[in-house]
């Protein structure tokens, strides 16, 4: 994943204490300088680490600093943010089970080929439950000073082993937990090219994909999928407002925890907006000028955007342009009406992709959607007005029908766009989970 904050601070950090370990030879140079890296050379191969740069509440710079997992054995070394679990208990979870999962280890390697299959399977069950022990030592601080466990993100599903290890949950839970505003972070490889090739010495990464991404979206509370020091795209869930509403109810949404985040940001960050009910791709901006910018950009059409949505039924054609015009219904918000007169037109280019079944027994068409436009609620009335497509999305509360529990299948697939301060073409693009 890229990473969810901005970076280029916490890059110059983390270049000197590249520097500190070239010199230096050892992690615990800030105090006996004992534990050396030339571990990280030898048959371990290397390691990532992170900096995290913050503000304590009177406004000094702190400096954070952690190693993914352990070090060579240990999981503690002054100077270094601790891990996220209770070391002394992972250790008696680990020791109920180690020597069972190594007597079954034994036992494979001298069993026959029929018998071999049922310890496999019984060490992969023990191996599990360890895991499932472990992880339920883990909670995790967040932005919103609430915790997180590993069981509230995966649900049933055992996450990959090492998850909550990582550099990045680790120096934000002791961030949060230590009431500290985050302000940069970047982590690098640091040792022997690894097994894969796929990390190389002193260079920069993101976190992972299969363990830290839906952690940080968690600890966050969104889930960035690009941030620098003016610009961010973040992937909205369904459900969850783009700006506030009105009442204090509905002061939670995507600007008001990117503020949250990000204390210094312009107080209405958000350029566009997406409905509650839709998903994917929204953008921010933390500064005026780059909110200008991109604002001029998409008043000019020089935004692309697309969007998946599943419809009620079959299409009959494969593609097509749907212009209609529509307004705001006074007595009815906030629907919108089909007005030929008064309303303004909206324009929507659209191709089906598959025709499937939703939830077994509901045959439904998947689209993509290219809006020209962007008026209100345009692409939900475009698919089910009679004018326009005359299939609903389904779950739309509003134009389709009302279905208990069914969120709407829409998502906001991707976006293109030239970067407000650089003029760099950038293209995000997020998967519908449906």
């Amino acid at each position: 994943m890229n990473n969810p904050l901005p970076s280029q601070l916490a890059e110059k950090y983390c270049q000197a204490l590249q520097e500190s370990l070239d010199l230096q030879g050892c992690l615990d140079y800030e105090s006996e300088g004992k534990i050396s890296t030339s571990y990280l050379f030898g048959p371990a191969r290397g390691q990532m680490f992170g900096v995290l740069v913050c503000l304590d509440p009177e406004g000094k710079e702190v400096i954070l600093k952690a190693f993914s997992g352990q070090y060579d054995g240990k999981w503690n070394i002054e100077g270094w943010v601790p891990p996220v679990c209770d070391v002394a208990r992972f250790n008696v979870v680990v020791a109920r089970y180690d020597s069972a999962i190594h007597d079954l280890t034994d036992q494979i390697n001298k069993a026959t080929n029929k018998k071999t299959t049922l310890l496999r399977q019984r060490r992969k069950e023990l191996s599990s439950a360890c895991l499932a022990e472990i992880y339920a030592l883990y909670a995790f601080r967040c932005l919103n000073g609430n915790y997180t466990t590993i069981a509230d993100i995966f649900k049933n599903q055992l996450p990959p082993s090492g998850t909550g290890d990582c550099c990045a949950p680790k120096l934000l839970n002791y961030a949060f937990l230590h009431n500290l505003q985050i302000i940069s972070m970047a982590e690098f490889y640091y040792g022997e090219t690894n097994r894969s090739q796929s990390k190389l010495h002193k260079h920069f990464y993101g976190p992972c994909d299969d363990k830290c991404k839906p952690l940080l979206a968690s600890m966050l509370g969104l889930d960035i999928i690009y941030c620098d020091e003016t610009l961010l795209v973040v992937n909205k869930k369904a459900g969850m407002l783009s700006v506030p509403g009105k009442g204090e109810a509905m002061q939670d949404c995507v600007e008001t925890r990117v503020k949250r985040l990000f204390p210094s940001c312009i107080n209405q960050p958000a350029v566009h907006r997406l409905d509650m009910d839709t998903s994917g791709l929204l953008v921010l901006c933390c500064e005026a000028r780059a909110h200008r910018n991109l604002s001029i950009q998409f008043m000019d059409g020089k935004v692309s955007k697309q969007y998946i949505a599943l419809l009620e039924g079959v299409l009959t054609s494969d593609s097509g342009v749907v212009e209609l015009p529509f307004r705001l219904d006074i007595e009815n918000r906030p629907r919108q009406v089909f007005d030929e007169a008064q309303g303004k037109w909206g324009i929507t280019k659209w191709e089906k992709l598959t025709v499937e079944y939703f939830k077994e027994d509901r045959l439904a068409t998947r689209v993509l959607f290219t809006p020209q436009t962007g008026r209100t609620h345009q692409l939900r009335l475009h698919s089910a007005h009679e004018k326009g497509l005359q299939h609903p999305i389904i779950g739309d509360r509003l134009y389709g029908k009302q279905e208990e529990g069914q969120r709407m299948l829409l998502h906001a697939s991707k976006i293109t766009f030239f970067h407000p301060v650089t003029g760099e073409p950038l293209c995000f693009e997020s998967k519908a989970e449906f």
